[in-house]
């Protein structure tokens, strides 16, 4: 299994400049990976600042060698593909090849879409975010591509360069369990981001909810490619004897979530940032 940190980009982590330093604090402690949230608008009722997680995390490739980065995860429904597939191949490049590409239907809906005059239907997210993967790795293939769906149009072009990654730079798809659907379109890409139904920012699904995760994307896979399995999870006081469960259960990546809940805080006042930036500096398993 391999650890990553997890970035709310709210409050003073909306600075880009600070979350590069943070991730040169997070490579030097051992972390593997180093991912940022992808949000417009927060449903707290005085809304705090929120940073950009594609100016965010070109500035974390710059400032680092070694680690995994990305977003977890880029509501794609929301956002122009043949944009998207531009941004992804310059962050792959800017990074060496480090970019792993979370995507969702995105959440709330009522913010996220409503809010910009977007239809924040499911069945039409998910159609779009289909369409929308399509479109992206059709793009990133450097081969003449067009598509004609009933959410995206693109008459036949050719982008380039392609991405450093061969055959292409990983997808994980993200997913609310026991919702189905979700979890039958990661089995189609490289990795799955499960989130329990009703569990909140800061709390971990159960090693048996991810069992049976990992059983049902079994299931429907029909690669033998490698797949990563991801699990949210949070151990602010560095008690880390539970990831072990997880690691047997077939987890492939912690993806240690620094929300501001787990370190005390009661949705008023300042963040717990020191406490916070603390935990990175210890390392995964310190």
């Amino acid at each position: 299994m391999r650890y990553a940190i997890n970035l709310p980009l709210f409050e003073e982590y909306a600075n880009p400049r600070l979350i590069a330093s943070l991730a040169q604090d997070a490579e030097r402690a051992g972390w593997d990976g180093f991912f940022v949230c992808d949000h417009l608008v927060s449903d707290l009722v005085n809304p705090p600042p929120i940073g950009d997680p594609w100016i965010t995390l070109a500035a974390v490739a710059a400032a680092t060698e070694r680690m995994r980065i990305g977003p977890i995860v880029t509501p794609l429904a929301r956002r122009r593909p043949w944009k998207v597939a531009r941004e992804t191949v310059a962050l792959d490049h800017l990074s060496g090849g480090r970019l792993t590409l979370g995507v969702g239907l995105g959440f709330p809906p009522e913010l996220e879409f409503a809010k910009f005059g977007e239809d924040p239907s499911g069945r039409v997210r998910a159609a779009k975010l289909d369409e929308a993967l399509e479109i992206v790795t059709g793009l990133w293939s450097g081969q003449p591509f067009s598509h004609s769906g009933e959410q995206f149009q693109v008459s036949e072009i050719t982008f380039r360069p392609t991405p450093l990654q061969f055959p292409r730079i990983p997808i994980w798809v993200a997913g609310v369990w026991p919702r189905p659907r979700p979890f039958a379109r990661a089995a189609r890409w490289d990795g799955v981001v499960p989130m329990g139904d009703g569990l909140g920012y800061h709390e971990m699904m159960s090693v048996d909810s991810t069992r049976e995760v990992i059983a049902a994307i079994q299931r429907q896979r029909t690669s033998d490619t490698a797949f990563d399995v991801v699990h949210w999870g949070s151990t602010p006081d560095g008690k880390t004897a539970v990831m072990d469960d997880y690691a047997e259960a077939g987890v492939t990546w912690w993806m240690e979530t620094l929300a501001p809940w787990s370190y005390g805080w009661a949705d008023e006042g300042p963040w717990p940032i020191e406490a916070m930036n603390e935990r990175i500096r210890m390392g995964p398993r310190p």
